[in-house]
């Protein structure tokens, strides 16, 4: 028989036992949607990039075979390239020029009218961006034109056909998109500064850039991190623009990672192989946010 004292303690518990198992209740159908939508597709794709599938009858276990072939393609290597060309080129331009709008129309008399039409076309789909930039970029298209008209070098360049131009210049389309969010971010951080520490700084003589890189840049950091690690993995996995332009091509010449995993998929059927694709490409992204991440929370720690 319980002493007074256990049974105190017994009675105390089984509220707390109730709303464990309560918590449980609630919490178990979100960590079963979690799984269902997103951790038993990620185990049957890494599954299948070890077999042979075509997307009909059964896959047929190959072992690391699509992973040797991957890597052995020299197309697989121009796609890797592509894929860090868009990585450095979204990280420099749209962020950058972001950062600059913003910057240049903190403190104006209705800066959001100067950030609107950076910010319109963010409301486009990538597709319909990889439209309208095709009309411009194509051979002999509007851009070529304006330039022979003007007498200006460059009339001749084939800005879709060759690579890797054709590359760079889906990275420009891509920051006509991208800027004007950035700006917005960067502008809704510049805001939350406190005025104190820049005037402090002011009065001190500090002004310009000389302000900016020592005052408000430090203060911005964290909204950077966010910024920059969004850009690097929405680059990462870039696909819309890319296929609304070239879809990859001519030939594979403007491949990404992710745009080779659609057509080893969903062209030529080779489940297994775009599956090996898929498998690396999530692989580096993931890596890619946790080593930045890491270095911007040891940078942050040692300030």
């Amino acid at each position: 028989m319980p002493t007074p004292r256990q049974a105190e303690l017994q009675a105390a518990s089984r509220p707390k036992n109730a709303y464990r198992l309560s918590s449980i209740g609630f919490v178990a159908p979100s960590v079963l949607l979690v799984a269902v939508v997103l951790y038993l597709p990620f185990i049957w794709t890494t599954y299948i990039s070890f077999t042979e599938y075509n997307g009909l009858g059964d896959p047929t276990w190959v072992g690391l075979e699509n992973y040797r072939e991957m890597f052995a393609d020299p197309e697989f290597l121009t796609s890797i390239r592509n894929t860090l060309f868009w990585v450095v080129g979204t990280i420099a331009l749209p962020v950058g020029l972001g950062l600059l709008i913003a910057t240049l129309s903190h403190g104006m008399p209705k800066a959001t009218w100067f950030r609107l039409p950076f910010l319109i076309p963010y409301a486009v789909s990538g597709v319909a961006v990889g439209v309208i930039w095709s009309f411009v970029l194509q051979t002999n298209g509007a851009l070529s034109q304006a330039l022979e008209f003007l007498h200006l070098p460059g009339s001749e360049l084939r800005w879709l056909l060759d690579g890797p131009l054709n590359t760079f210049v889906m990275i420009g389309a891509s920051t006509w998109q991208g800027a004007g969010v950035n700006a917005l971010l960067f502008g809704i951080g510049l805001q939350s500064i406190p005025k104190e520490p820049i005037e402090a700084a002011r009065v001190d003589g500090a002004s310009g850039f000389t302000l900016f890189r020592t005052m408000t840049w430090p203060m911005l950091a964290p909204l950077t991190t966010v910024v920059v690690g969004l850009a690097i993995v929405g680059s990462l996995k870039t696909f819309d623009v890319i296929w609304g332009m070239t879809k990859g091509g001519p030939g594979r010449v403007s491949e990404t990672l992710a745009l080779t995993m659609f057509k080893e998929t969903f062209v030529n059927n080779s489940y297994g192989l775009g599956a090996a694709v898929a498998l690396f490409l999530t692989v580096v992204t993931v890596l890619a946010s946790i080593l930045y991440l890491r270095r911007q929370l040891a940078d942050s720690r040692g300030a």
